[in-house]
């Protein structure tokens, strides 16, 4: 490990802002905070930049950056800090162990933005709109919660339009080409490092938010072989 990312992990061991997978947290994060706000999370946040960007506009909520590469989290954790947003925070984790830490309905929103697509068929149960993750998303949002993705992947937002219809997921709105139709507004028009390298290289930038259905998800035929390890959580 090189003696950068060493320092940046003796750093967040002492920010107060970050969480390393914490123990009895669950239930507990309006404790954490300090108020009852909503809580949106940013999954695979890498640094944080939509959970530090959004805390800025929306200090009446509170954000919590997911990922579990701790010298990743430095980054938004310390900007946070130097600018005193007691409403963002991060938790150190995998996002498979997400319901370990957040009770049902404890969560109102979930973004991800620009994950890792895992184009190989033989990855597929790693995409972050799988049925294995979105079970376990269900499992965190409240009724009526939106879960929000935005990608430069079109095999990715194609695959998360199977995985709607196929769960039973209602979409909220979907936006193809969200620059060229003028629609960057809000919190689509905060861009993270990544995203302008992949709009100065011309990609197009694509956003669906979606509802998880009342009833719990069944995991549809082509994926039984995930099921037991979801239903493990």
């Amino acid at each position: 490990m090189g003696q950068k990312k060493l320092i940046r992990f003796r750093a967040i061991d002492e920010f107060k802002n970050v969480l390393q997978y914490p123990e009895g947290i669950k239930g507990k994060w309006g404790e954490f905070f300090g108020n009852s706000n909503p809580i949106t999370l940013e999954l695979a946040c890498g640094k944080g930049e939509y959970s530090v960007n959004l805390g800025r506009e929306h200090q009446d909520r509170n954000f919590i950056g997911v990922d579990v590469k701790g010298n990743r989290i430095y980054i938004g954790a310390k900007q946070a800090l130097d600018e005193e947003l007691s409403n963002v925070s991060f938790l150190r984790t995998h996002i498979l162990q997400i319901e370990d830490y957040f009770e049902q309905g404890e969560v109102e929103k979930i973004w991800i933005i620009f994950p890792d697509p895992f184009l190989r068929d033989s990855r597929e149960n790693n995409r972050l709109t799988h049925p294995r993750f979105l079970y376990r998303y269900q499992r965190i949002l409240k009724k009526g919660g939106t879960v929000n993705l935005k990608t430069d992947s079109k095999e990715l937002y194609d695959y998360t339009h199977e995985m709607i219809k196929e769960t039973g997921c209602v979409i909220v709105e979907d936006i193809q080409d969200i620059y060229g139709k003028g629609k960057a507004t809000g919190a689509l028009a905060i861009k993270t490092f990544y995203e302008e390298m992949h709009l100065a290289e011309g990609r197009i930038i694509n956003y669906i938010s979606f509802k998880l259905p009342d009833e719990e998800i069944d995991i549809p035929e082509r994926h039984k072989k995930h099921k037991a390890i979801v239903s493990r959580g």
